[in-house]
């Protein structure tokens, strides 16, 4: 075959082996030197594809996969049509996101994401290390999730929609503007599918998100209207919906919430407790996420001898209490926790989850401010942050606190890395790590590590 012309046209079309996998959901192609960082590919697989987004100056390009000439031996039938790349560039639109590994067994999926950790690891702070991905909810045998019989489906208890222009529940396609209707939700629980929101006229809506507790308690649907839509199109909606539902507005801007129907919040539960989470508050998506990493970190600290009954213990970004709680109940009553929540809708819920436990102190704010204005020692820390990781001044911060062990959760193999390299410039090791396959058929994973000092 004669080598395809160089071109920085999106939507040309280029034949490319498929190289080794690279964090982000993408695997990393070459074109005459340029690097391509092409979606819906295997490593070892050869395929046409199309650039989605290219320039003649730009140090890469993007692509997606519509034609796989030479297929791996782990690719499988994409388990979401509107989601597979071949069938959906073949009807002239890009897929969805948010299902970007579907074509490829969760076995194969899991291995690709412990080697993105490990390369992450190496390059961003020096450590050697090769962690197995681990599935979770029940696993089977072969390791494959068991709520639906083995397809890692069904696990998302929460999901976000946007409109169309039309007023149909839809989803953009990756790094898009575009929307592309959906009629199905294979990644959600039932309780999200049941609702049919692809059936109702959601004119004047720009987003839907929606939180069925794995409990089984209240679903809740939260619309973010649209500037200008009157309470009248907002009834109109409400009447489309189940009566057994719970629904609030959402005002993004002001961070206010508005119940229309029901409660404005959701009754989660874990580790033996019961959680109110608000609708804009952040609980763990995955069905069993929030069971598995509590008994992640608290049996990391556990056996370490660092959560014993009357420690002093620090949740920061502990958003409304999961960690709190039961690190309440392993210090008890003589010891003490510290929660630290940086939203105020969500360290209010936090206060309400944990009013009945005397030994912890919930303060609303920053973590770096809160350290800051309240030095103190602990025995122990539990750190949860968003995407983006600590950063540098906060792990200094709390290296400077002489904790004897922090717990790092994290949803972010590139900030987690970096921030395991900050800790160890300070004098801090990786003593134990896990990491949990919490988002099947997406690029996503989780991780709980344990950091203590060095000697």
């Amino acid at each position: 075959m004669n080598p395809e012309p160089l071109t920085s046209s999106a939507g040309a079309e280029l034949v490319v082996d498929i190289g080794p996998v690279a964090h982000g959901g993408h695997c990393v192609a070459r074109h005459e030197g340029r690097v391509v960082f092409v979606r819906h590919g295997i490593p070892g697989e050869k395929a046409r594809i199309r650039l989605t987004d290219a320039g003649e100056s730009a140090k890469f390009w993007r692509a997606d996969v519509v034609e796989v000439l030479d297929p791996s031996p782990d690719r499988v039938p994409h388990f979401w049509r509107v989601a597979d790349a071949p069938a959906s560039w073949g009807h002239g639109r890009p897929p969805v996101g948010g299902a970007e590994l579907g074509h490829i067994s969760l076995a194969r999926q899991r291995r690709l994401k412990s080697e993105v950790l490990a390369e992450q690891l190496s390059r961003l702070a020096g450590v050697d290390l090769s962690p197995e991905v681990e599935a979770v909810g029940g696993a089977t045998a072969d390791g494959d999730e068991t709520h639906d019989g083995g397809a890692g489906l069904a696990w998302r208890t929460r999901a976000g929609f946007t409109i169309t222009a039309g007023g149909k529940l839809g989803m953009h396609a990756h790094r898009s503007d575009h929307v592309i209707p959906v009629r199905e939700m294979p990644l959600a629980v039932e309780g999200v599918n049941a609702l049919r929101l692809w059936d109702i006229d959601l004119q004047g809506i720009e987003r839907v998100e929606v939180a069925a507790p794995a409990n089984g308690s209240r679903p809740l649907v939260l619309l973010v209207p649209a500037p200008g839509t009157r309470a009248k199109r907002l009834s109109s909606i409400l009447a489309q919906l189940p009566a057994d539902i719970s629904v609030a507005s959402y005002d993004p801007l002001k961070d206010e919430t508005l119940q229309l129907r029901g409660r404005t919040w959701v009754q989660e539960s874990a580790a033996g407790h019961d959680y109110r989470v608000t609708g804009a508050g952040f609980w763990q998506i995955h069905r069993d996420a929030p069971e598995t990493l509590v008994g992640a970190v608290t049996g990391l600290l556990h056996d370490g001898g660092f959560l014993e009954p009357g420690a002093a213990v620090a949740d920061l970004y502990a958003g409304a209490g999961l960690f709190t709680a039961p690190l309440a109940d392993a210090v008890g009553e003589t010891g003490s926790v510290l929660s630290v929540e940086g939203a105020p809708g969500t360290s209010r819920d936090a206060r309400k989850n944990l009013h009945g436990a005397p030994q912890v102190e919930i303060v609303q704010g920053r973590v770096e401010r809160v350290l800051r204005q309240r030095p103190r020692s602990f025995d122990a820390l539990v750190l949860d942050p968003p995407r983006a990781g600590a950063g540098k001044a906060v792990v200094n911060q709390l290296m400077a606190a002489s904790p004897r062990a922090i717990a790092y959760v994290s949803c972010d193999p590139a900030s987690f890395a970096r921030d395991i390299g900050y800790f160890q410039q300070g004098g801090w090791s990786l003593a134990q790590l896990r990491a949990f396959d919490l988002y099947p058929h997406t690029h996503h994973l989780e991780t709980v590590a344990l950091l203590t000092p060095r000697g």
